[in-house]
């Protein structure tokens, strides 16, 4: 077998002869003379491009290529010496059609030798298979694929998608070191040129960017071609499906383009939404599941709401809900659920309801577990609809409020913190309190999660539910969770819910003593000064009454006068004016006193999170101890604190913390 580089030379001696062959006997043509003078000018671009091959390494692109070319110049070599008669021996008509066809080749010939030649291809020389890594080696092989999607002829296009379908059908990495070598622009590029008479490119082309749109790392690359790709993947949707997934595929890439708003603006201000409503009706099951996620991303648009509403997409969106596969349902269910977003839909709520919604969601609810049904878009649909009082009462006749309550246990973080804004929602309106109160500890418990958009949902809940008497006293009686309240005024949480809450079981001289003992009154004057409501309130119970510990070691310390502290502590680095009567040692003294105060104030915060730490230790502790077995009331009352006693040992705590905190500041 001959090496690479003696088939380049023997295919590039025959091109050089037959160009020149041809160039030569395209005078003495007595036909078609118009058809040959474009010949002769593609043969004027061709012949400088063979010399710059020449000159370059030998490679199996250029290799193909001349080989191609060798062949098609000695076709129409053929077919200049039939026409040097004006009448060809084979026919003016069959001659004629035959010469197209031949400068159609050449024309695309010339036009890959040029993107070859300018895309670099061309550089690297033919290198047999080596101990590079695999990586190295598939990055290579995308290139060529890249490379072969763009030239030659259909069916050579076709093989180099079939390479291209192979490489990305493995794993993610693949996909990624694929889409780095330009993969997409390669793609649009190849439906620019056979999307119209090739459907099988279409098809292949469509599944290969569905491919790449299913990594959240590689849409960006859609994105940057979103104007080119959109065209192309509509007139998919319109045209009738060939292989019965191509209309699934194009509508699995337009729901990764139209995440981005504008682009979903653009999909939907351009007749699409009519075809996606047309799919969902009558397409396959998967190819409804796509569109309806299309459609969750364009409602998500409030400019598109309207359209949508237009089109009559309620009643295709009910439909789906009733008969579709669990993907299609969930994505219906985000349609309505942001169709029905904000307070001015009242007239979608009710057709809405009138369409039997709330059963077909029952289904749903029920449908079993193995379908990974996602019960986060039931929950924010009901929440939508629960803003008017007529709906909330028909949403707790049906009994959903204990299905969301029991989805607060959910292990998604979106289901719960949806479940929470649900319940939130529903007691507003909630007239039957035994199913509320089962819902509070869950609530309680939630204060404890990592992620800040989960507590506030949690503090804004309990807020709202803290006008039934049977929550606040399940509230009173939670001290772990009033110490988190407490502990969460400190945060960036909006602090008018916690105020709220910590205000109604304020009434209670016990919760009010573990308040004071865990520094609520410390935060209060900083609460008040920001006019958070109710927080003057709060601050004047807090200080009623004999709840707190011996004045020189008040938490009053921790937001007062910082002479107190002074007095109490005999600090010895106190600035002192040696005359009373001058300013300027006055000055010096106001000066270092307000300094002092500032970095006191940023130590309490840290005391204060330490403290309350603490006093969550220290109710696990007791919680835990009294379920040891074996363990008597006697023995358990030597080991833990009871009452007044755990109380006043909480207090003793706090402030032997913040005394080695004060310490520590001033002996620096």
């Amino acid at each position: 077998m001959k090496p690479p580089e003696n088939h380049q030379s023997q295919h590039l001696d025959e091109c050089r002869h037959l160009l020149s062959s041809l160039s030569e006997s395209i005078p003495a043509v007595r036909s078609f003379l118009g058809r040959w003078a474009a010949v002769s000018a593609t043969l004027g671009r061709l012949r400088p491009a063979v010399d710059e091959i020449a000159g370059l390494p030998a490679n199996k692109l250029s290799d193909d290529l001349l080989c191609f070319l060798s062949q098609t110049l000695a076709l129409t070599l053929s077919i200049s010496n039939q026409c040097r008669n004006p009448d060809p021996p084979a026919g003016r008509l069959q001659t004629q059609s035959e010469l197209a066809a031949a400068a159609a080749s050449l024309d695309q010939l010339a036009a890959d030798a040029d993107f070859l030649l300018r895309s670099g291809a061309l550089l690297d020389p033919f290198s047999p298979p080596s101990s590079s890594s695999r990586r190295e080696n598939l990055r290579a092989e995308a290139q060529s694929v890249m490379i072969r999607l763009q030239i030659g002829t259909v069916a050579s296009r076709i093989s180099a998608l079939d390479s291209l379908m192979s490489i990305l059908n493995g794993d993610d990495k693949n996909v990624m070191i694929a889409a780095a070598q330009g993969l997409v622009p390669a793609l649009v590029r190849l439906l620019d040129f056979a999307s119209l008479s090739h459907p099988e490119v279409r098809e292949k082309a469509v599944a290969a960017i569905a491919r790449v749109s299913s990594l959240e790392s590689c849409r960006h690359l859609l994105t940057s071609e979103a104007a080119f790709l959109f065209s192309h993947l509509s007139r998919v949707l319109i045209e009738p499906d060939g292989v019965g997934s191509t209309k699934e595929k194009a509508c699995f890439a337009l729901q990764a383009l139209t995440i981005q708003k504008d682009i979903a603006m653009t999909v939907g201000t351009n007749g699409t939404i009519s075809i996606l409503l047309d799919t969902c009706r009558s397409g396959t099951p998967p190819a409804q599941a796509a569109a309806a996620g299309v459609l969750k991303n364009l409602a998500a648009v409030p400019e598109l709401r309207q359209k949508l509403i237009e089109e009559n997409a309620v009643p295709v969106f009910v439909r789906v809900l009733q008969s579709g596969t669990i993907l299609a349902r969930q994505n219906s269910i985000f349609c309505l659920s942001n169709l029905t977003t904000g307070e001015d839909n009242q007239t979608i709520k009710l057709a809405i309801f009138q369409q039997g919604v709330l059963d077909c969601i029952r289904d749903y609810w029920e449908a079993p577990a193995l379908d990974n049904r996602d019960l986060e878009p039931a929950i924010r649909l009901l929440r939508n609809l629960s803003s008017s009082s007529v709906f909330s009462e028909i949403i707790l006749s049906s009994g959903f409020l204990p299905r969301i309550i029991l989805a607060l246990d959910s292990s998604s973080a979106g289901t719960r913190i949806e479940a929470i804004r649900a319940v939130s929602e529903l007691a507003l309106f909630c007239t039957n309190k035994e199913g509320v109160e089962y819902a509070m500890p869950k609530i309680v418990r939630m204060l404890e999660a990592k992620g800040a958009e989960e507590k506030e949902a949690a503090v804004e809940a309990l807020a709202s539910m803290m006008t039934f008497s049977v929550c606040r006293r399940l509230m009173r009686k939670n001290e772990k969770g009033i110490l988190n309240l407490i502990m969460l005024l400190n945060s960036s949480l909006e602090k008018k819910h916690i105020v709220t809450v910590l205000l109604a079981v304020a009434q209670s001289r016990r919760c009010r003593k573990l308040m004071v003992a865990s520094g609520a009154r410390g935060l209060l004057p900083w609460l008040v000064s920001m006019e958070v409501e109710g927080a003057k309130k709060l601050s004047e119970l807090l200080a009623k009454g004999n709840q707190t510990a011996p004045k020189h070691f008040s938490s009053e310390l921790l937001c007062g006068d910082i002479s107190v502290w002074y007095q109490v502590n005999g600090c010895r680095n106190i600035p002192q004016s040696s005359d009373p009567d001058d300013d300027r040692s006055l000055d010096v003294v106001s000066a270092a006193q307000a300094s002092i105060t500032r970095q006191l104030n940023e130590l309490r915060a840290d005391f204060f999170c330490i403290s309350t730490e603490l006093c969550n230790k220290m109710l696990d502790l007791k919680a835990s101890v009294s379920t040891v077995p074996g363990l008597g009331q006697s023995q358990l009352a030597l080991r833990v604190p009871q009452g007044k006693a755990f109380l006043w040992r909480t207090t003793v705590w706090r402030y032997i913390i913040f005394y080695l905190f004060i310490t520590k500041f001033f002996n620096t």
